[in-house]
């Protein structure tokens, strides 16, 4: 049995993709998932299952869209994984409030990286780590250019979560 944070791309933002968590919980439960929660209301669950990351996501992603009527993309995590990703924070000084992680599905290829290496902004700073872009965005996120541009020029299926929530979810998972 392996711990895992299943991240729900897109759920509950505004009025579009409601989700009750209850009923997301329900449907975790549904998939064989055992010890299941929820973290606020945008698509964070904690959970156990004894099947690898990606059946659990095919498995999640189907029952979703069966019982709760959204196709959200599920990107998982292990919790060594998470925890791999608080230790490997590129921006230990920045602060909290201001610091983001993009999950994505597949790590940037090399040309995408070098590509990225001559994108620059005067107060933003991105770093790359496999499968995870850290964001240190002093201004917020919602006037931030990096992540934009991260996201136009990778192409890559992601979905972002502030730090404080990652550290929330690798307490929830440990």
């Amino acid at each position: 049995m392996t711990r895992y944070v299943a991240l729900l791309r897109g759920i509950n933002v505004g009025a579009h993709n409601r989700v009750a968590m209850a009923a997301l919980r329900t449907t975790c439960e549904s998939v064989g998932c055992t010890e299941v929660a929820t973290y606020i209301q945008s698509g964070n669950v904690v959970l156990t299952s004894s099947v690898g990351s990606a059946k659990l996501r095919g498995a999640l992603e189907s029952a979703i869209a069966e019982q709760l009527g959204v196709r959200p993309a599920v990107l998982v995590r292990t919790a060594a994984e998470l925890a791999a990703v608080v230790s490997g924070n590129p921006f230990p000084r920045a602060d909290p409030a201001h610091l983001h992680v993009a999950f994505l599905e597949q790590a940037p290829t090399a040309a995408q990286l070098a590509d990225l290496a001559e994108v620059s902004h005067p107060t933003e700073e991105l770093a790359v780590r496999g499968t995870e872009a850290y964001f240190r965005l002093p201004d917020g996120i919602g006037r931030a250019k990096l992540p934009e541009i991260f996201g136009r020029r990778t192409k890559a299926l992601a979905t972002v979560r502030n730090w404080r929530t990652v550290l929330k979810l690798t307490e929830l998972s440990g």
